[in-house]
């Protein structure tokens, strides 16, 4: 089943909130648990249903309100990483949670920009059944 737009605005806020609660855990030095508590990267659609739930209460606009503040905070947390913490392999003891040990910037593309590339082609085919469906 595709995603909703509203489902899709709770996928991305749901993964911009966990990697940034990871990076804050990690430097409160706290534990961090990847994906997230009670979870395994076999459970991600588990993890995606806690995203919707999360987000059910909110309009659409008020979604794409916060996906916009969202989005200008983790610009602005960029900010605070190096060339080498954001690039190189080890920037952050979370982005080494898995065998593959991928840099911070590869986390936030994969689950942040990258995911619209189907979003884009899903939001016109949601478009325009609800459009076939109005008419």
């Amino acid at each position: 089943m595709d995603r909703t737009p509203r489902e899709m605005l709770a996928y991305q806020l749901g993964w911009m909130g966990l990697i940034r609660g990871w990076d804050s855990d990690e430097l409160a030095g706290k534990e961090v648990i990847t994906p997230a508590p009670g979870y395994k990267w076999n459970q991600m659609s588990a993890i995606y249903e806690g995203f919707y739930a999360t987000y059910n209460a909110q309009s659409l606009s008020e979604l794409k309100q916060m996906y916009k503040q969202a989005v200008a905070d983790l610009l602005n947390w960029l900010q605070d990483f190096s060339d080498d913490e954001l690039f190189q392999p080890g920037g952050r003891k979370w982005a080494q949670s898995t065998p593959s040990n991928w840099p911070i910037w590869k986390w936030i593309h994969i689950n942040t920009a990258a995911p619209f590339k189907t979003f884009r082609s899903k939001i016109r085919k949601w478009k325009k059944v609800r459009a076939e469906i109005c008419h």
